[in-house]
């Protein structure tokens, strides 16, 4: 079985609790449960992650490589905007990579507009709430499917 590894960033376990205006009401623990409902049902293992220590977040991606899964699936959050480290840690990984986020980044801030992961991403699904992690993870079971 293929195995997929979805990657929440910094603060990202406040989504329901932080502005809903722009990330909507779903909370972060619906995201991870739809997503392990729609990994069932696409026959992909699944291993949701979130941490708010960069430190941390790297560790898991070097883990991510060692263990060769198959496809990430990251929303770094604010690392995406500025985090070298976590961008040289995501640059290590052989499996294709799909940034993804639940706002429209590119119609926020403008500090938001560069993202330091996207030159390594095989695609980004932005601006669709909880909608942008579901096509992320399908479009992830896609691509290790060899369908894509």
């Amino acid at each position: 079985m293929k195995r997929i590894l979805v990657l929440h960033g910094v603060n990202l376990n406040m989504f329901g609790k932080r502005d809903s205006a722009v990330y909507g009401t779903v909370t972060f623990e619906e995201i991870n449960e739809r997503l392990h409902g729609l990994a069932k049902e696409l026959g992909v293992e699944l291993e949701t992650f979130q941490t708010n220590f960069e430190g941390e977040f790297c560790e898991k991606i070097h883990k991510a490589h060692l263990e060769k899964v198959d496809a990430v699936v990251v929303n770094a959050g604010a690392w995406t905007h500025y985090s070298i480290a976590v961008r040289d840690a995501l640059g290590i990984l052989k499996a294709p990579i799909i940034e993804c986020h639940m706002s429209n980044i590119h119609a926020r801030e403008e500090f938001r507009h560069v993202s330091h992961v996207s030159p390594l991403a095989k695609g980004i699904v932005a601006g669709f709430g909880v909608h942008s992690y579901l096509l992320s993870l399908r479009a992830a079971a896609e691509l290790v499917s060899g369908k894509a």
